[in-house]
């Protein structure tokens, strides 16, 4: 992906957040500079990985296959595995019309997946087999808004505005939006996406980025380069 296409998709979920009634925190508009200065009083945010993703998942093609990102608040794995301490995690996404998360799973985050704005959230799901594998013949049982919801090897379920999924490690799944962008909350267990992903297909996590202009603010993938953790 072009930084310059980055910073402006950017600008423009930036416009989308707050048209919904949701303010990004204050470093989420930190330039690179500005984060470079303050990254030891932000080493919090730095190693939790909180802040901007946007990502065409290394195929080059983000209004087919892509999803923005932003992390507002993630714990630490050690307090997950002690069981107490800041557990959870939280984030805002933007799914745009027709534009494919693709099928994916986690190893350790259950996740509740809402609609928090907009058009109407497509979930496509499929179970895994004894060994944790996507299996196309499987279904499963999630929860929606509390209400168990048996579901069929490949069924797809739709999410209105303020309706929501719980997706458990094992629960493979697939996401677009339909008739429109949506805004999508994300509340979870401890998040790590440099490790906890794993897809269906060879696919990378993050984006290539042609640095054809100046970062106007960083994305987590950036921070290992600029800042160094």
């Amino acid at each position: 992906m072009k930084r310059s296409t980055i910073n402006d998709i950017m600008s423009e979920a930036e416009d989308m957040i707050r048209t919904h009634g949701f303010i990004l925190p204050p470093f989420a508009n930190w330039t690179p500079t500005e984060f470079l200065a303050r990254k030891d009083q932000a080493k919090a945010v730095i190693e939790t990985r909180c802040g901007w993703d946007i990502t065409d998942y290394g195929i080059g093609r983000f209004d087919e296959m892509g999803l923005f990102l932003f992390t507002l608040r993630n714990g630490r794995l050690a307090d997950l595995q002690n069981g107490g301490g800041m557990c959870y995690a939280e984030k805002l996404l933007i799914s745009r019309q027709d534009q494919l998360s693709p099928m994916h799973t986690h190893v350790i985050k259950a996740e509740d997946i809402i609609n928090r704005g907009g058009a109407t959230l497509v979930i496509e799901l499929c179970g895994s087999d004894d060994n944790g594998n996507f299996a196309e013949d499987r279904g499963g049982v999630v929860y929606c808004d509390g209400i168990q919801r048996p579901f069929s090897a490949g069924e797809k379920i739709e999410l209105a505005p303020g309706e929501s999924v719980t997706l458990m490690p094992g629960d493979w799944h697939a996401f677009w939006a339909q008739g429109g962008d949506v805004l999508i909350g994300e509340v979870s267990t401890v998040n790590d996406d440099e490790t906890d992903n794993i897809f269906r297909e060879p696919i990378g996590r993050f984006a290539n980025i042609d640095e054809d202009v100046e970062p106007s603010h960083l994305l987590v993938s950036d921070y290992r380069k600029w800042l160094g953790y």
